[in-house]
């Protein structure tokens, strides 16, 4: 397998009006991870650190599979529902839950991206930054069935609501996306807190201009509470390198389908 040369940054800020952190995050080797809890009264921060701890958990197995992550994800959604039933004050409480991993797929190491919920991954490719994920949100849908523009989508007054997550009852359904390395890329993992303060195109601009991923996480999470820091922020960027020859590296990058876009360029 090439090797990848990995290098990681994370912050994470409670911001400017909510009195606790209900955001957690994984940092480890193969696999870096965002949870933004939901619930209140310290349950939301107790579904997101039962999701980092479960999937974090992932990177024992050598190689990391595709469907290791499918079973952490699936394992931590039945371990915050047992929670629940244990302690019925926590109820309501659940987490979003958006990463990316190194994984062994096609006999090479490739990146796969999963997501639950409206935290996001980004990746920038020859500085051309698209949000892989796709929020599981009820503007999301407004906005593919295209009954919302994105200007109305920015003050709807459903804009919070989401349509996924860890802990909801129903039975919950990750997206995932494998897909090779590039020769140089950039993976920004975060919560909602940043991406509702901080344009996509300011966001493009510091990840361009941060040589150092942690630089680069310090800086979103200072522009998230400049803009208003209305919730908790969470960044984690990592910046990836593979020695790799063209001609051993295979375009299987997510596009529009089933799984869902890959979103726009920018």
């Amino acid at each position: 397998m090439t090797p990848l040369v990995i290098r990681a940054g994370a912050q994470t800020d409670v911001g400017r009006v909510r009195e606790h952190n209900e955001d957690n995050f994984v940092v480890e080797d193969r696999l870096f991870a965002v949870a933004d809890g939901m619930g209140g009264h310290a349950a939301g921060e107790v579904a997101s650190a039962i999701a980092v701890d479960i999937v974090g958990d992932v990177v024992e197995n050598d190689p990391i599979r595709p469907d290791d992550l499918k079973n952490a994800l699936s394992d931590a959604h039945e371990r915050i529902l047992g929670s629940v039933d244990d302690h019925p004050e926590r109820r309501g409480m659940g987490t979003t839950m958006t990463g990316v991993a190194v994984v062994s797929a096609f006999g090479s190491d490739h990146w796969a991206v999963f997501n639950v919920g409206d935290s996001r991954v980004y990746r920038v490719v020859d500085g051309r930054l698209h949000q892989v994920t796709v929020d599981h949100s009820e503007i999301q849908e407004l906005l593919s069935a295209g009954l919302i523009t994105e200007a109305e989508a920015r003050v709807h007054p459903g804009r919070n609501v989401i349509t996924r997550s860890l802990g909801m009852s129903y039975p919950m359904e990750p997206d995932l996306w494998v897909f090779p390395p590039a020769e140089e890329e950039i993976f920004l993992i975060c919560s909602d807190g940043l991406t509702n303060e901080v344009s996509e195109s300011d966001i493009a601009v510091i990840l361009e201009a941060e040589d150092d991923p942690q630089a680069a996480a310090d800086r979103l999470v200072h522009e998230a509470r400049l803009g208003g820091g209305r919730d908790n922020i969470t960044v984690i960027v990592v910046h990836s390198r593979s020695d790799a020859d063209d001609d051993e590296r295979h375009d299987t990058a997510p596009r529009l389908g089933a799984a869902g876009p890959e979103g726009e360029d920018r």
